[in-house]
């Protein structure tokens, strides 16, 4: 009888010991579960100016351009499994580095964390390998609104001839934006990110959504949506505060790029929320010097390090040379649109969607080198490494 009493005893232990590793590993990610069970964690406040300021002294001035490989028409063929290329993410980032580019603004996408979670973790930590090889900080961009509404996975279509930005995606989607039962799986998504690289010295800064207003011009502004604005604005919102509640140490921003900026009675509820939330001021202008100033000092206002994530567009008078030293002047990091002419095709203007070109346009709109690694412009390039300090 006692003999039984003891072996119930022990078994019920057990029993209780299993029960407490289960949760134990349920609670502790890092154990494999999951995170449900956890106590919801208070997300970081935005940052101050201070904070921002005190930071940002810490930081070289940078230099860079939204990077794709030239073998990629968009996000998902350059994150998907069968069409990343780090050999030619490897020789693209070797000519930026070349030149003296120390940041690359890069665009993610959530269909390839919802088809391959870990995968794309993967790729992820490969393509910060080989940009920290060649001393190059990541700016990652999360969602977008700019281009094709309906993204799919997989084999990803060819380029139209001679049409700029033939085949870049939209993240969310159309369809995603307009089912609010789907929201879920991008607050998922947006944790996971950001939680997963949160603390990685590698990314600088995340811009968590492009031009989120954009309702994509003569392209797809035909199937649009009326209200996408409408849906976009509060889930912006929800997006800064999922990137917060991953407690990043990297800046969080979204760029301002259409409007006016120069009081805070002249923005649009949009750009309100864009500039209140964001860590760091990040904007767009792809116009001549003048007006780059002038956005600058518009936005001088919010005591914030300031980032122009895109600009360069040659004719429209936006160059390196117009931009750069202003850029230099006020400590503004300067990222251009486009690197190495690809599939992008991105040295073809945007009237391009509406006027037929049958070859390479008399100047180009966007984009450094060529496929085989030569400059367009060799004083572009020299221009680019004077003031990057680059011998």
């Amino acid at each position: 009888m006692k003999k039984l009493n003891l072996r119930h005893v022990m078994k019920k232990t057990m029993v209780w010991v299993a029960a407490a590793l289960l949760f134990a590993s349920c609670n502790n990610p890092e154990a494999g579960g999951g995170d449900e069970s956890e106590e919801p964690v208070a997300a970081r406040a935005i940052w101050s100016a201070q904070q921002a300021n005190d930071w940002y002294a810490t930081q070289p001035w940078y230099v860079g351009a939204n990077f794709l490989p030239s073998t990629a028409i968009n996000q998902l063929e350059m994150w998907q499994a069968e069409t990343f290329d780090t050999a030619t993410i490897d020789k693209e980032l070797g000519l930026a580095a070349s030149i003296g580019m120390n940041v690359m603004r890069v665009y993610l996408h959530d269909l390839v964390f919802k088809n391959d979670e870990q995968g794309f973790y993967d790729r992820i930590n490969k393509f910060l390998e080989i940009a920290d090889r060649h001393k190059i900080k990541i700016l990652f961009t999360i969602f977008d609104s700019c281009w094709d509404p309906f993204p799919k996975a997989g084999k990803q279509r060819d380029p139209k001839p001679f049409t700029h930005n033939s085949g870049w995606m939209q993240s969310p989607g159309q369809a995603v934006l307009k089912d609010s039962t789907q929201y879920p799986a991008l607050e998922q998504y947006v944790k996971s990110i950001v939680g997963k690289f949160a603390n990685d010295q590698r990314i600088i800064a995340w811009d968590v959504w492009n031009e989120p207003d954009n309702m994509t011009g003569a392209s797809y502004e035909k199937v649009e949506i009326p209200n996408k604005v409408a849906l976009v604005l509060p889930l912006l919102k929800k997006t800064f505060e999922w990137a917060r509640s991953a407690n990043p140490s990297q800046p969080l921003t979204s760029g301002v790029w259409a409007g006016n900026w120069e009081a805070d009675s002249t923005l649009k509820p949009l750009e309100r929320l864009q500039l209140e939330e964001s860590d760091i001021v990040s904007f767009h202008c792809y116009d001549d010097s003048v007006t780059l100033r002038k956005k600058i000092n518009q936005l001088k206002r919010y005591n914030k390090p300031m980032w122009c994530t895109e600009y360069m567009a040659r004719p429209n008078k936006s160059t390196f040379q117009s931009s750069l030293p202003i850029g230099k002047e006020y400590k503004v990091a300067m990222i251009n649109w486009g690197f190495v002419d690809g599939k992008s095709q991105t040295i073809y203007p945007w009237d391009s969607w509406t006027k037929t070109y049958t070859g390479e346009p008399p100047l180009w709109f966007h984009d450094i080198f060529r496929k085989d690694g030569t400059p367009y412009k060799q004083e572009e390039v020299a221009f680019i490494k004077s003031m990057t300090g680059k011998q």
